[in-house]
């Protein structure tokens, strides 16, 4: 098995859905938790690529940037489609999903108070895009794209969950979101995973905010 290790603080934030993927096609992992008040000292800062975390480490092999990290899985681990015009569609989806997920850290990092309600009220904009993905792809019934998971399903979903606990009730209208939401996350090793006290107990973002 890999001896793989995420680096990162004690969030869900841009590690969960790498969490999921591991979970869910049955790796194992470990975690070395960052506490910020060790990330304030610098000497991790100076060594990360970017300055940022997190890192993830494949045996002796680090890396970091967390959509490079998940591509990286996906090579590994056949979930990057089956054809090259499939993953470059997936890597077309996941720009979107990381558009998507900028504009939440931006609201939840820097204008929470101020700007909640004018984000929830364009929400249905940001969720549309991806019901249509869906739809155009077996009728929604499945993935966003080709006939099997992908790693940008994973972090779609992990995005989306985050939304539901933003704005309860944010997929009522998006039908093929919320099952494919459900449909996901009932797979038996995620559903363990994301029922378990690890993963509930880990705050999905560093400032409290949610």
């Amino acid at each position: 098995m890999p001896e793989y290790t995420i680096v990162y603080f004690n969030v869900r934030g841009r590690c969960e859905s790498m969490r999921m993927l591991l979970a869910d096609q049955g790796l194992e992992w470990k975690e070395e938790v960052v506490a910020f008040e060790d990330w304030l000292k610098g000497d991790l800062k100076k060594a990360a690529v970017f300055g940022q975390l997190p890192a993830f480490k494949d045996g002796s092999f680090t890396m970091y940037q967390s959509n490079a990290i998940l591509r990286h899985l996906a090579r590994k681990h056949g979930l990057y489609g089956k054809t090259q015009e499939e993953a470059s569609i997936i890597d077309m989806v996941n720009d979107g999903v990381e558009d998507f997920r900028v504009k939440y850290l931006r609201l939840i990092y820097q204008n929470y108070e101020d700007g909640k309600l004018d984000y929830i009220k364009n929400l249905p904009n940001e969720l549309g895009h991806f019901e249509c993905i869906l739809a155009r792809n077996n009728g929604g019934k499945g993935f966003l794209v080709g006939d099997q998971i992908n790693y940008v399903d994973y972090n779609l979903v992990d995005l989306l969950r985050n939304h539901e606990v933003l704005a309860p009730g944010c997929l009522s209208d998006f039908p093929l979101l919320s099952a494919y939401v459900t449909r996901i996350c009932s797979h038996p090793k995620l559903d363990a995973y994301l029922s378990s006290d690890t993963h509930k107990s880990r705050p999905i973002n560093g400032n409290g905010k949610q």
